[in-house]
């Protein structure tokens, strides 16, 4: 799997987005497409960014996948300490998050699970 970022705006503030594909292309060819898709979307795109609408069409037309967050099968939080460290799962409108719980100060084996 190969992997190209669409992204616009200047770097504190913008949208990117992620890109699949399962062949490798030059850098030139890629920067191509993403011009060719641009004039398609440009004058008419419902998405939220122009960089979204593109990687919609490069997905509908070139064979990408557009890496969005409906495709990610789970999030895990990291911190340096421990009760900051967690792992969220989304299942259709339910998000579960599984951390370790303490009791009296004591880290618990195994991990606990809350629903919202």
């Amino acid at each position: 799997m190969h992997f190209y970022e669409i992204h616009e705006g200047d770097e504190d503030v913008g949208a990117a987005v992620l890109l699949a594909h399962d062949e490798p292309m030059e850098p030139f060819e890629f920067f191509e497409l993403v011009k060719k898709a641009r004039a398609l979307v440009l004058d008419a795109y419902e998405e939220d960014s122009l960089a979204e609408a593109i990687a919609n069409e490069l997905q509908r037309s070139g064979g990408f996948t557009h890496v969005t967050d409906s495709l990610l099968v789970a999030s895990v939080n990291v911190d340096e300490k421990e009760e900051n460290t967690y792992l969220l799962t989304e299942e259709g409108d339910t998000r579960t998050l599984f951390m370790s719980r303490e009791e009296n100060g004591e880290p618990q084996n195994g991990e606990d699970e809350e629903q919202s």
